[in-house]
């Protein structure tokens, strides 16, 4: 799976249709956000960090739900964005997390197990489960 990164407003106008999980590297106005839902048609999550989803106003979150876009609060640790635009969620923590399921382990758990195993966040591992 992967997480196409945008680093600035500019880039939103140059995103497919395809994109389904897009993570924004710069703090997104209430606008970027409308954009990049209109945009990306086939959009399933926004990924941002924490210190970005603290200023979301409560009507872009209450957009994103009517639009079924789920906000994810975290960062993309290691990524460069200038040898590549995606960040790319390796196929052995889809592996990871089916091995655990198969041991019985409940979701939150698996998140508890991932979080320590993977620098990946908290509300990008939920939403992968």
């Amino acid at each position: 799976m992967k997480i196409r990164v945008v680093s600035s407003k500019e880039e939103i106008d140059s995103l497919g249709d395809s994109e389904e999980i897009v993570h924004m590297a710069f703090r997104p106005s209430n606008k970027d956000i409308f954009t990049l839902v209109q945009t990306c048609p086939g959009l399933k999550a926004i990924h941002v960090p924490s210190s970005y989803k603290k200023t979301l106003s409560k009507s872009t979150e209450m957009f994103l739900e009517m639009q079924n876009v789920t906000l994810l609060e975290g960062d993309v640790w290691g990524h460069r964005k200038d040898i590549n635009e995606y960040y790319e969620i390796k196929p052995q923590i889809f592996d990871r997390i089916t091995e655990l399921r198969i041991d019985g382990i409940s979701d939150e758990d698996i998140r508890s197990r991932l979080e320590m195993e993977t620098r990946l966040s908290k509300d990008l591992i939920k939403f992968l489960i």
